[in-house]
């Protein structure tokens, strides 16, 4: 059983990820590398929000940067995003054709 610290980081952790905002950038950077004029655009968001929910993201390493001459590039952080979002696409994936054949059933 995860001690009570352990299981608090667990819920900043889920909490951090349950932001839409938040979700969106890194959906957009799991396809690669983009600098904040790149995430303006793809996302409409405000340049202080995505700064703001990227220094989020930043500190619980999930997203890096990299200074490219004026320009911060920023890029989902390795595995740990990738493995992320396969499991829940793959389970969502298996519950939407779960509740598919349900229907089907009926």
């Amino acid at each position: 059983m995860p001690s009570p610290q352990l299981l608090d980081e667990y819920c900043q952790f889920f909490r951090l990820l349950s932001e839409p905002a938040r979700l969106q950038l890194l959906c957009h950077l799991r396809q690669g590398p983009m600098d904040v004029a790149s995430l303006i655009a793809a996302t409409g968001f405000s340049q202080s929000h995505i700064s703001r929910q990227l220094g989020q993201l930043q500190r619980a390493g999930l997203v890096r940067c990299e200074r490219d001459g004026v320009r911060t590039i920023w890029h989902a952080d390795g595995d740990l995003v990738e493995d992320l979002c396969a499991l829940v696409q793959n389970r969502l994936r298996q519950r939407l054709e779960n509740q598919l054949q349900q229907l089907g059933r009926g």
